[in-house]
């Protein structure tokens, strides 16, 4: 499985909506926007910590930011 399928996974799991903005497949970087899907009730912080716990297990690092000025939920940046 390849990084990009390992972070699909993931955020499937947590049943999120997503969209890569900036990949390196090369250098295993990549930006992630991740919003919660309509009718979802779940605290953001909730959101976050649950993807965040999926990240570090696999080793990922994960670099987050909440509630972006772009509107998004979350903007990530995870690097293995």
């Amino acid at each position: 499985m390849t990084e990009r399928q390992l972070i699909q996974e993931i955020l499937n799991t947590v049943d999120v909506i997503y969209k890569f903005v900036n990949t390196d497949d090369d250098k295993k970087e990549y930006e992630i926007v991740i919003n919660r899907q309509d009718g979802d009730n779940r605290p953001l912080e909730n959101v976050n910590k649950e993807i965040k716990h999926y990240f570090t297990d696999a080793n990922f690092s994960y670099d987050e930011k909440l509630n972006t000025k772009d509107g998004d939920d979350i903007h990530v940046d995870v690097k293995r």
